[in-house]
């Protein structure tokens, strides 16, 4: 059978600021192709990269230990709560508010599913409206998650929690429980409300609670 991917990741670019107060990516040539010319007698010329970026860049997934100390880090979340999940979305567009509440899950089956919030914010991506008033989840939606079985909850805005307040209640049940959280994703419009396979891996990483992912959904 044919099959559609869709790519639910923002490109990662020199200097672009994800979130405010933490540094951008620095990208840049280790190798360059001029450089590595003069160690072949073929012809051959090979780019090296670096980068240099904090790890909540771009699109990314946040495991247990971005929370919590003794929480599962990158290396220790298993392969099968990022890759190939079963995935919904559910509609919740920002111009009718902000706060995504329990009353948007109620009476979908979300046990075992890829949850993504299709909130429609990643159309400010890369401007200064992207950072505030922003879409988020309420305490209770994450409780009502936890409790009816999501294996992964992702969102297309700027934080899954309210940036406006100082505590990160929707971090704090989520990961608690632990079941990943993407942020930054995009793109959701282009999936159906089901029927389709989501993945979002990482680097196999220790130490870190955080990464980029590409990010995207199997349709067919």
């Amino acid at each position: 059978m044919s099959h559609q991917l869709i790519d639910l990741s923002h490109v990662i670019e020199h200097d672009m600021v994800t979130f405010k107060g933490l540094p951008g990516p620095h990208i840049c040539d280790f190798w360059t192709r001029e450089a590595s010319a003069e160690k072949y007698d073929d012809g051959s010329s090979f780019q090296i990269g670096r980068i240099d970026m904090v790890a909540n860049t771009g699109t990314y997934v946040d495991s247990p230990f971005h929370r919590y100390a003794d929480g599962k880090d990158l290396s220790e979340l298993p392969l099968e709560s990022l890759a190939d999940l079963d995935g919904l979305v559910v509609r919740a567009p920002f111009e009718g508010g902000l706060a995504v509440d329990a009353a948007a899950f109620a009476g979908i089956d979300l046990r075992g599913k890829a949850v993504l919030v299709h909130t429609g914010w990643d159309r400010h991506w890369r401007t200064e409206a992207y950072y505030t008033d922003h879409p988020f989840l309420t305490a209770a939606a994450a409780q009502w998650l936890v409790a009816n079985g999501a294996a992964f909850v992702g969102i297309d805005s700027h934080n899954i929690d309210d940036t406006a307040q100082r505590s990160r209640p929707v971090h704090t049940i989520l990961l608690g429980a632990d079941i990943p959280i993407g942020e930054h994703l995009t793109g959701l419009g282009k999936l159906p409300d089901q029927g389709f396979r989501f993945s979002a891996v990482t680097p196999k990483v220790k130490g870190m609670g955080t990464f980029p992912v590409r990010a995207y959904a199997r349709i067919g």
